[in-house]
């Protein structure tokens, strides 16, 4: 019997070992294709599956303590696999979704035995960039998630050349200001205090008010001792439908324009449904010229998304018989001549019939060159994605969605939405990633590239005089005028 408590023993270990990995994964979306509670699931069945063959057989020769053991284990692995099944079912069709792919996740073909996140950092340092406008436009962009910034937190952010503090005071209000003291340049947000309004330095206790940057208590000297040149600069700070956004200005402007409120998220009748998130290697201009790049589309966009986002796959005959359909323009907006808006119909069609269930009527704005509202009607109801696209580096940028969706509308249903807007974006980011930017596009006359070109032209006012450029025509060896 020593044995058999020992085969038990492993096996309920697994089934602990697989619940815990379940427990850990932060990607809601490989709860669903990838199933993460497999190794617990499997693990219990496997060990139900023995104790049930153990009770089977005649209990000649079983002792009341080893039939008691067996009792237990059963009873143990039951609970297990239940709450494994119940937690499985949370992530799948209630919690909302979390997919995260970093740079080697998607968009590299793996070369020479080399890994994908190898193969990256290789096409990064070799890729000719091509004549490239400057790196970091002018607009509001998005330093943090309003979910990841608790009151009385400080967190560490870089992003647009700049090294910041960004911290929630007391009162709720968030704030942010270069990350460096003044004093000795210690990090604020590695290890920074907040305190009421202010973030405390953690070397020696320099607090900042986060308002306009000013040092106003020192626990060594006396407040009316303190220098006019202790400060740090503050930003301009914006949070709106759950992102912390700072004005960036090359020429310190102050902001002529901000990202609306969507009404339908402030009052509640839109709720949060998950974020996907992707690091993008290319020039931020490349990412909102998509939206004017209609011809793009059919080419990338049109076969089914079951295919994948390798394309190299994506038209394999076994998915021949469905595909996507788009419709669509861009235009800017004749008032507000920082928003472009892309009007866009979808719908699928399965051995050339429509399958009216999917079909989307959807209204993209670009609000600046950092934010995207898309918004779209379909036939389980109305919502939104909001898209949040930062520099992090000159030719590195974080993409950030959420999905929002009418609060009555089953997260599954959002989830997949979300999931398909993201296996999309994908495919984009296999080309982003590998391609050169064409300063002088060879461009045919064509409605679709008569459209990119008023992108273009568009684009253009979120660059001024002073807007850091990158000088290398490689990536190798970049120069940046921060």
């Amino acid at each position: 019997m020593a044995d058999n408590r020992g085969v038990v023993i492993v096996l309920l270990s697994l089934s602990f070992l697989g619940l815990g990995v379940a427990l850990v994964d932060s990607s809601v979306a490989d709860s669903i294709w990838k199933s993460p509670l497999k190794g617990a699931t499997s693990a219990c069945v496997s060990a139900f599956a023995y104790v049930g063959r153990t009770f089977a057989v005649n209990r000649s020769g079983v002792d009341d303590d080893q039939y008691a053991f067996l009792s237990w284990t059963l009873l143990s692995t039951t609970f297990l696999g239940a709450a494994a099944l119940a937690y499985g079912g949370y992530r799948v069709f209630l919690a909302p979704m979390n997919r995260v792919r970093l740079l080697g996740d998607v968009g590299y073909i793996p070369e020479n035995g080399m890994s994908a996140s190898e193969t990256a950092k290789v096409v990064y340092r070799r890729r000719l960039v091509g004549n490239v406008p400057p790196v970091y436009p002018n607009g509001w962009f998005s330093v943090i998630e309003s979910r990841d910034l608790a009151a009385g937190v400080a967190k560490s952010v870089s992003c647009l050349g700049k090294n910041l503090a960004v911290f929630r005071g007391e009162d709720g209000r968030a704030h942010v200001i270069d990350a460096y003291c003044p004093h000795m340049g210690a990090n604020l947000g590695i290890g920074g205090i907040v305190k009421g309004s202010c973030l405390e330095c953690p070397f020696h206790g320099w607090q900042f008010r986060g308002d306009d940057g000013k040092c106003v208590y020192i626990p060594y000297c006396e407040s009316n001792h303190i220098s006019d040149l202790a400060k740090v600069t503050s930003y301009n700070v914006l949070e709106r439908n759950g992102f912390v956004y700072i004005w960036h200005h090359a020429e310190g402007n102050e902001p002529d324009w901000e990202p609306p409120e969507i009404p339908e998220i402030t009052t509640g009748d839109w709720v949060y449904r998950g974020r996907t998130e992707h690091l993008v290697n290319a020039h931020i201009e490349e990412v909102p010229e998509n939206g004017a790049d209609i011809a793009h589309l059919p080419q990338v966009h049109s076969p089914i998304m079951t295919s994948g986002t390798d394309l190299r796959y994506t038209y394999s005959k076994f998915w021949s018989f469905a595909k996507h359909e788009w419709q669509g323009g861009w235009t800017q907006d004749a008032e507000q001549k920082h928003i472009g808006q892309l009007d866009l119909l979808h719908s699928i069609k399965i051995f050339g019939a429509s399958f009216r269930l999917l079909d989307m009527k959807v209204v993209a704005r670009q609000i600046g060159p950092g934010v995207v509202y898309l918004t779209f009607d379909s036939v389980f109801g109305k919502g939104a994605y909001l898209q949040s696209l930062t520099p992090v580096e000159p030719l590195t940028q974080r993409m950030i969605h959420h999905v929002y969706f009418k609060w009555s509308t089953p997260t599954i249903i959002a989830k997949f939405f979300l999931l398909a807007e993201a296996m999309m974006v994908e495919r984009d980011i296999m080309i982003w990633n590998n391609k050169r930017y064409e300063g002088k596009p060879l461009f045919v006359k064509s409605a679709g590239d008569a459209s990119v070109a008023r992108h273009r032209r568009w684009y253009s006012q979120f660059y001024s005089e002073n807007s850091p450029r990158l000088s290398s025509a490689s990536v190798s060896k970049p120069s940046v005028d921060w």
